[in-house]
């Protein structure tokens, strides 16, 4: 199945500028985003999806191009993310439904971000650009559900910050959707987010090349960029994954080291995902995601520290939370939390743990361990 991206733009006259938690009004705002199947008459089998950290508004089938992302929509990029999940006859069947996903306001797949042109001077917006919160992404995304006529989402899902962002619109857009999927997730950044975060916005910040984010005309921060990759990408793959990805020889290009010298194929694999990375992500767009996600906290976007408060509105909605249990990137402790809050709330709420050893991306790799609850969920009156 091949698919093409979409462009909705808005916020070019003052009515309808984006308002950004921080006071400021942005636009225009472009957001790529792509639809799988059909809305019906009655607009009401509508399945939203939020993708994760890195990932595109391309959740399944095949995309050849992107022109607005250039050479960052690479062979990686091409085939959708998510393409055992979504499409006909599949876990979320795109014969009945009609699944809508957005790259992220901040994003670099044709979505308005640091890296698009601003109009009033010219150039790329760069370090320029708004620092956003997740809650500015999801009011974002809010116009371009009105252009498409979706008042109400049959289902929303979201996996790893993608969970972050679709329990975000679950609380604050209560009377939007009625079924909610969050994956792998968490309400709120924790302690060792927190670490692991400032540490990656540490290496590209001190790449000489990062020039407060104003390097598009000039060389980019790669390392900066690479290593912050390596620095998340073992929270994201078990050790026990990691290991049998180990194919990579021990090799290194020659400037990345002075003294020391690769040794093993671990070593040679974390360095082999960080360089592979550059080739189809913005260093400014992980910048900006990885300090909105180290500033998330559901509640404090309510002004409060009391789920029950910020889930008053949502006692139509029903949840299904996954829990992995090898996952290092969000603990399973947080869907614990996350599963406490929404039962001390008297929301109905189902809670898997699913036993995998492919750690965090188990919800990329796995889809039969998701399927039939997922499939019920969506089945539920």
């Amino acid at each position: 199945m091949e698919v093409r991206s979409q462009f909705f733009t808005y916020g070019e006259d003052a009515e309808s500028r984006l308002a950004l938690h921080d006071g400021q009004d942005f636009g225009p705002v472009t957001l790529a985003y792509e639809t799988y199947g059909a809305l019906n008459e009655k607009c009401d089998n509508a399945i939203l999806i939020f993708h994760a950290l890195s990932g595109s508004q391309h959740v399944c089938g095949f995309n050849p191009e992107v022109p607005q992302a250039g050479e960052r929509w690479n062979t990686e990029c091409q085939t959708g993310w998510w393409d055992d999940f979504v499409g006909p006859g599949k876990t979320v069947d795109t014969d009945r439904f009609f699944v809508v996903c957005a790259n992220y306001f901040g994003g670099c797949y044709g979505s308005t971000g640091p890296s698009s042109i601003n109009p009033v001077t010219g150039q790329e917006y760069g370090g320029d650009f708004p620092q956003i919160s997740f809650g500015d992404i999801v009011d974002s995304q809010i116009p371009l559900f009105n252009h498409l006529g979706i008042e109400t989402f049959h289902a929303a899902i979201g996996s790893s910050l993608g969970g972050m962002l679709v329990m975000n619109f679950a609380a604050r857009y209560p009377e939007r959707v009625n079924r909610v999927i969050p994956i792998a997730s968490g309400l709120e950044s924790t302690t060792l987010t927190r670490v692991h975060n400032l540490e990656q916005i540490l290496a590209i910040e001190n790449d000489p090349n990062f020039c407060n984010g104003h390097y598009y005309n000039g060389p980019a921060p790669l390392r900066g960029l690479a290593l912050a990759r390596m620095i998340s990408h073992k929270t994201f793959v078990s050790l026990h994954a990691m290991e049998a990805r180990m194919t990579h020889k021990c090799e290194q290009e020659q400037d990345e080291f002075s003294w020391y010298k690769i040794k093993t194929p671990l070593e040679s694999y974390i360095l082999h995902q960080g360089r592979k990375f550059l080739r189809r992500f913005d260093t400014n767009t992980y910048l900006y995601l990885i300090a909105g996600w180290t500033n998330f906290n559901l509640a404090r976007e309510f002004g409060t520290s009391d789920y029950q408060e910020v889930f008053k509105k949502c006692g139509h909605q029903d949840y299904l939370v996954f829990s992995i249990d090898s996952d290092c990137c969000f603990y399973p402790e947080e869907q614990e939390f996350l599963h406490a809050k929404l039962v001390e709330s008297e929301l109905p709420t189902e809670f898997i743990t699913v036993r995998s050893d492919k750690g965090h991306d188990s919800f990329l790799l796995e889809p039969a361990l998701y399927a039939e609850p997922i499939r019920r969920m969506l089945e539920k009156n």
